[in-house]
């Protein structure tokens, strides 16, 4: 990835990246929070709405994730979810079974913005796995290591 843009028609936003160039919201420079873990945090996330299976996976990880935050948001796009991130508006996304094109432009906002993208294990296999965890970098690694006594055989990071 070397460009990503993601516009919110609602909002007239317009979100852009560079590879090395930094993040933008409509022409000014953006950066992910600077909180320094879960406690207050704001996360966001989606919920698995077609597989039976990935919902049970899903909601274990929502109750060691929402636990001293200020909650968890589903507002219904990855791709501004994390725009959202890399403006510091959300601290924190994960979500399971993505699309690639689902979330490449946001991943890029995101680490230009001085973020994390990685996969629920930690790893740059994001695109593999189509399941990530995005944030700010205190907040990315609180992530991790709760959503990691989640992992197991039938998820794959």
């Amino acid at each position: 990835m070397q460009l990503g843009v993601v516009y919110d028609p609602l909002h007239e936003e317009l979100f852009t990246a560079e590879r090395g160039g930094g993040a933008l919201l409509n022409d000014r420079k953006i950066r992910v929070s600077q909180r320094r873990g879960m406690e207050g945090a704001l996360i966001g996330t989606g919920i698995p709405f077609r597989d039976d299976q990935q919902l049970k996976v899903y909601l274990p990880m929502l109750e060691v994730i929402i636990k001293d935050t200020a909650g968890v948001r589903r507002p219904g796009s990855a791709a501004l979810d994390f725009a959202y991130v890399a403006a510091g508006r959300l601290d924190g996304f994960w979500e399971l079974g993505l699309r690639p094109w689902d979330f490449a432009a946001g991943a890029l906002l995101v680490t230009e913005a001085g973020g994390m993208v990685t996969d629920l294990a930690g790893s740059e296999r994001h695109f593999d796995t189509c399941n990530v965890v995005a944030g700010g970098p205190k907040v990315h690694k609180a992530m991790l290591q709760r959503l990691r006594p989640c992992l197991g055989p039938d998820l794959p990071a």
